[in-house]
């Protein structure tokens, strides 16, 4: 008499060869390396205590003009290392005089015609002290334009070969010139924690390093980290390119939107558009967002008008663009995040409950110890 195998015994092995080969094709494609790839750095302890309310958006004070952005080059002279050397790049001089006196951040360059068109890249300084560098010891700390520490959560639906829900969550860390961005996704048994930490500048945000960290049920840990290196960036893959002037990664890019907007060096007006280098962990990009117009969300705090951001062009090879909903009763945070990585395959996060920040001298005391 022959042995019957109970099916569900069956279907669960089935499932779990999928699940583990998916796994080693998913990380042979995306460049995900185990082995070299140092472990994410710790966390900065931070206590978040107090509830945010609804408030009048502060009058912006323009901050002074920071020196003017080092000539432009393309995306392919960038990746190939054909790039001017020098110390101290000068603007181009058929740039206006109008333009070397605007702050970097608020000039914009035109939508690119198609996914093979993109604006050109700034390249940064040569020089290890570069202007995206860490302002000197002696310097005066981050003012008050910049947000306390605060902790944004979301409810999570979207697609992913079929509906699915979660809970993200953001956290905005700061202790004197020193920051951290953590974005961390939970869908079911897979979670993902994204982290950009650097340095508070005149110019925004000078990320060092960011790591991302997927976790799978069962299966094993995969980490892929940038790094930032002055003149060069070292990119999840390996490989080294020449930085752009300027760059944020996937984490940063939307608190130096929040600082961009919060100081007036950018203005929400429908049209406009503001650009910045993105440095995804596969590749960079001259990035855009135009700002689409105001949009009034429901929220757990009531109505709140937010303005809708949206990327001019969508990132490839696996790289993630999102859309972002700022809100300025909010200090102009993220109150909402709608990332893509094809038209199948996204996840909306929606503002869950108040954000809660911690008090000042938590964000501005650097002597404060981190935890893992």
């Amino acid at each position: 008499m022959r042995r019957v195998r109970p099916p569900g015994l069956l279907v669960l092995a089935v499932l779990g060869l999928h699940l583990l080969a998916g796994h080693e094709v998913q990380r042979m494609q995306d460049g995900w390396r185990r082995d070299d790839t140092p472990p994410m750095p710790p966390r900065m302890a931070m206590e978040f205590t107090q509830a945010m309310t609804l408030s009048a958006p502060r009058p912006a004070a323009r901050a002074p003009a920071p020196p003017p952005a080092p000539p432009a080059v393309s995306p392919a002279a960038v990746a190939h290392g054909n790039v001017p050397a020098g110390d101290t790049p000068a603007p181009a001089a058929s740039a206006p005089d109008r333009a070397a006196s605007e702050p970097a951040a608020a000039r914009t360059l035109p939508a690119p015609t198609d996914a093979t068109t993109e604006p050109a890249l700034p390249v940064a300084p040569q020089s290890a002290a570069s202007a995206a560098s860490a302002a000197a010891p002696d310097e005066p700390g981050p003012g008050p334009e910049w947000p306390l520490s605060t902790r944004l959560s979301y409810q999570l639906t979207g697609h992913y070969r079929g509906p699915v829900s979660g809970q993200a969550q953001v956290e905005w860390m700061r202790k004197g010139k020193d920051y951290q961005v953590s974005l961390d996704v939970s869908v079911g048994p897979v979670s993902r924690r994204m982290l950009s930490q650097g340095t508070l500048t005149p110019q925004g945000i000078a990320p060092q390093r960011y790591d991302e960290e997927t976790r799978v049920l069962l299966l094993d840990t995969r980490r892929s980290t940038v790094f930032f290196l002055g003149a060069e960036v070292q990119l999840a893959t390996g490989v080294r390119e020449r930085a752009a002037f300027g760059g944020q990664d996937a984490a940063s890019q939307f608190v130096q939107l929040t600082w961009l907007f919060l100081t007036g060096r950018e203005v929400l007006e429908p049209g406009r558009l503001v650009q910045f280098p993105l440095v995804l962990p596969r590749r960079q990009y001259a990035w855009q967002y135009e700002v689409l117009g105001e949009e009034l969300l429901q929220t757990p705090m009531g109505p709140l008008a937010t303005w809708h951001l949206k990327p001019t062009r969508v990132a490839v090879s696996g790289d993630l663009s999102a859309d972002v909903w700022l809100a300025p009763a909010l200090q102009y945070l993220p109150v909402r995040l709608l990332i893509r990585q094809d038209a199948d395959t996204f996840i909306d996060l929606n503002l869950q409950a108040a954000p809660l920040q911690a008090a000042p001298e938590s964000s501005d005391n650097p002597s404060r110890r981190s935890r893992p």
